[in-house]
């Protein structure tokens, strides 16, 4: 047997999530389907994190376990062949120990959440961005970010469906940045809550119209209160972009 090491992009908008699920498409059930036609043994796939229906990755990491002797550029290119016309694509395959695992050996996860700030519709981000028309002010939305930075409960900002098993957690990175009429939010952290990002997103734009201030932030997390919610922004702009392993 060989565990092989994935790196998955994909378009999180045809789909009910990661998850494979019975009431709808997802990526992981798109993946197995397709290793188990190329190596014809049932696979099982584990990523490094789930991502909901119309969540986006630039390089999700997963591993797959295979009993077939083939080498990882066949497995990755008959994936590839058999995954069309799905929007995923399988980046790099490359063998592994048999005691590493996507999930558990993963030691950071990073986030990057992308806001159109403009009047008009779009046209070629439309489902891979948030359009918000408003002004946003993104150095107000920084600093309020660095409020969030560091060991919290997080309860504020859990989804009422998150199965971790503490709301306590430890964000080491949430820096904001302009691009013109683009705003990137960045999120580092060992591991994140269900619905996290996408709810300190939304409250980070009411701070950036004006609604909020830092301290209302300050006070939404204190709460540990879901109810003290500002906003949970849409999934469309929020991507998975890297996971980080020891070296």
């Amino acid at each position: 047997m060989t565990r092989f090491r994935l790196t998955i992009e994909y378009d999180g908008r045809p789909f009910m999530g990661w998850q494979r699920q019975p009431h709808g498409p997802s990526v992981q059930a798109a993946i197995e389907d397709a290793g188990k036609a190329i190596t014809g043994e049932s696979i099982i796939l584990h990523a490094a994190g789930r991502t909901d229906a119309g969540v986006h990755a630039e390089a999700m990491s997963a591993h797959l376990d295979v009993t077939k002797t083939v080498t990882a550029f066949r497995l990755m290119e008959g994936i590839n062949a058999k995954l069309r016309p799905y929007p995923i694509a399988v980046l790099d395959c490359a063998p592994v120990a048999d005691d590493w695992h996507a999930r558990f050996s993963c030691i950071g996860r990073r986030y990057l959440y992308r806001i159109i700030n403009r009047r008009a519709p779009l046209a070629l981000d439309k489902g891979r961005a948030w359009r918000v028309p408003q002004a946003l002010d993104s150095d107000a939305m920084h600093e309020a970010a660095q409020v969030l930075v560091g060991h919290h409960d997080f309860t504020t900002f859990r989804s009422m469906h998150c199965q971790s098993a503490s709301p306590v957690k430890t964000l080491d990175v949430l820096d904001v940045r302009r691009f013109c009429e683009e705003i990137e939010i960045a999120a580092s952290a060992r591991s994140f809550l269900h619905h996290q990002v996408r709810s300190m997103v939304g409250c980070l734009m009411m701070v950036g119209r004006g609604q909020w201030s830092s301290a209302d932030l300050k006070a939404a997390l204190d709460a540990k209160d879901r109810k003290a919610l500002g906003f949970n922004a849409p999934p469309d702009g929020l991507y998975f972009v890297e996971a980080r392993y020891p070296a």
